[in-house]
């Protein structure tokens, strides 16, 4: 079964412009990032892929926590992109996401080993990732807790 996803955009004009997207759940304001000598307005190009990268590793894996009955107390993340410019050529380089997953107070040994694996494997599991491959280093560091603090 094949899933179409649709997007309009509309650009304003020249590189220091803006524009917008429509995506259904998605509309925003686009440009180039300031940190690239553009104007910084909405969101960029970047950014969105960060945000599909995170989404994507989030969702994935919850799902996976889900279908071996560890349900976390707490399920947060931080993700950061790497861009690299060398002689004017853009190269998005690495993501690492940083995964924070608070179990209940009496969580086991082995589910917290269970969740670690999981956390490994939600990335190797992510659609985005899996385009991705090959392209950009996706690193994961996960930070697993119980309730009552770090173990």
């Amino acid at each position: 079964m094949k899933h179409p996803f649709q997007l309009k955009a509309v650009w304003n004009g020249g590189r220091n412009s803006q524009g917008y997207i429509d995506a259904g759940g998605l509309t925003t304001i686009i440009s180039i990032p300031q940190e690239m000598g553009g104007p910084g307005t909405g969101t960029n190009p970047d950014e969105m892929l960060l945000g599909a990268a995170a989404t994507c590793y989030l969702i994935t894996l919850a799902a996976m926590l889900e279908r071996s009955d560890i349900v976390p107390h707490e399920l947060t993340l931080e993700s950061q992109a790497i861009v690299d410019v060398t002689n004017n050529v853009f190269t998005y380089e690495r993501i690492v996401h940083k995964p924070r997953i608070v179990l209940r107070a009496d969580a086991t040994e082995a589910e917290r080993t269970k969740t670690a694996k999981l956390a490994y494997k939600a990335e190797e599991s992510c659609m985005i990732s899996r385009a991705v491959a090959g392209n950009i280093l996706i690193e994961t560091k996960p930070n697993i807790v119980t309730a009552e603090g770090d173990k």
